[in-house]
């Protein structure tokens, strides 16, 4: 049995490259203060803090957690770090649901902040997420990783590289959309194909940006959410999964879930929906705000969670049906293609999903909005959260 739980408040910063104007728990307590002011609540009013932090070396300074906890006005209330790598946002989104669904707490803030471009080289401290004897010979980093999955996706389907450039296209459109977003502006697929090779299939415009900035979020039981709130998100489901950081292991035949598909998605899919009650999601949910911090992330991330059957997406999505008013709006904020804060980037899907379902997403508003999924993803894409929100409570997380 758990109480019914809404996001009431949501504060984000502007995304960009730096922010040298700003340490890093005052970027952190930026977005906090946005969020309570957004719930109109005072510091006081919340009983515990969550905090979303993945790497410490991407800010250039060991543990700046513990530092920020006077920052986000955690002091003297339970203060709790969580750190999933990319998922880190999602993970944190789910330990805040839980404080408050179990009744411990009444309103919880989940905050968090990035600054990946404080260190000199990020994909060093990245790579550090590959064993250095077991899988030295492979080169392997965050981009070579999902070049091969994606290298076997396209052999098993078929898709082109040309399709994965129309994903970036449809990602920059949005993100005009977008005030908070790093990257956006009109761009074509010829301009995808031209940018400078990194990994095949990986040009440069098919890779997200390193991203600087903050979100945060309140979290607040069913009776205190409508009484601050007109019309709050409510968490209707969530689902996680892990799996094992050796890729080799993913991709062999007793695998329990294709690397190529990134199946494991599909699993942690499943528990959300089943929470929510949801049986068919792309006649059910409206957006999916998805963790596609490559462009090839989108079509086995859409499949994986049942919105089109397998090898299907590439197909649909060059008929429009991902954009903004198609079957469901993918990314109508522009995505993690146009804005990657790692550890907090779990945290702005879930923020734009839930400014969807509360009416307030200004221009990238989608028409009619009573679902929105949002979806993290981290480690060597081991890690993965998926959490719904609608417009009134429903499913057994609210029963």
């Amino acid at each position: 049995m758990s109480q019914g739980v809404a996001v009431v408040g949501i504060g984000q910063t502007g995304f960009r490259a730096r922010f040298d104007e700003l340490t890093y728990p005052e970027l952190a307590q930026q977005a906090a203060m946005r969020a309570l002011q957004d719930a109109r609540l005072s510091p006081d009013d919340v009983d515990a803090v969550v905090f979303s932090m993945a790497p410490t070396q991407f800010m250039g300074v060991n543990d700046c957690d513990k530092w920020s906890v006077d920052f986000v006005w955690a002091r003297n209330k339970p203060f709790m770090r969580v750190h999933t790598g990319g998922a880190t946002g999602g993970s944190a989104l789910h330990a805040a649901w839980a404080h408050v669904a179990s009744g411990q707490y009444r309103r919880v803030l989940v905050v968090g902040a990035d600054r990946l471009t404080e260190t000199p080289d990020a994909q060093f401290i990245l790579n550090l997420i590959w064993d250095p004897f077991y899988e030295q010979d492979f080169a392997l980093n965050t981009v070579t990783m999902t070049a091969l999955s994606t290298q076997r996706y396209m052999a098993r389907y078929g898709v082109t590289e040309e399709q994965y450039a129309r994903v970036v296209v449809r990602a920059r459109r949005n993100a005009l959309n977008n005030p908070n977003a790093h990257l956006k502006g009109e761009i074509t697929v010829d301009d995808v194909m031209r940018s400078r090779r990194v990994s095949w299939p990986y040009k440069l415009y098919d890779i997200c940006p390193r991203s600087a900035g903050a979100a945060a979020l309140v979290l607040a039981d069913e009776a205190s959410a409508r009484e601050l709130c007109p019309r709050p998100a409510f968490v209707t489901g969530l689902g996680a999964i892990s799996n094992t950081v050796f890729q080799g292991d993913r991709a062999v035949p007793s695998s329990d879930a294709e690397f190529a598909d990134h199946a494991e998605l599909a699993i942690a899919a499943r528990e959300c929906y089943q929470q929510a009650g949801i049986t068919k999601p792309a006649g059910e949910i409206q957006v999916a705000e998805l963790y596609d911090p490559f462009s090839s992330f989108q079509f086995p991330h859409l499949e994986s969670l049942g919105f089109c059957e397998r090898g299907t997406a590439a197909r649909l999505s060059d008929e429009g049906a991902f954009d903004m008013n198609g079957l469901v709006s993918v990314g109508p904020s522009g995505g993690t293609l146009c804005t990657n804060p790692i550890g907090v980037t779990g945290l702005v899907r879930v923020a734009d999903a839930a400014l969807q379902v509360m009416g307030r997403a200004g221009d990238m508003q989608v028409r009619g909005v009573r679902n929105a999924l949002a979806t993290a993803a981290g480690g060597s894409a081991q890690f993965h959260t998926c959490t719904l929100l609608s417009d009134e409570p429903r499913g057994r997380v609210h029963s």
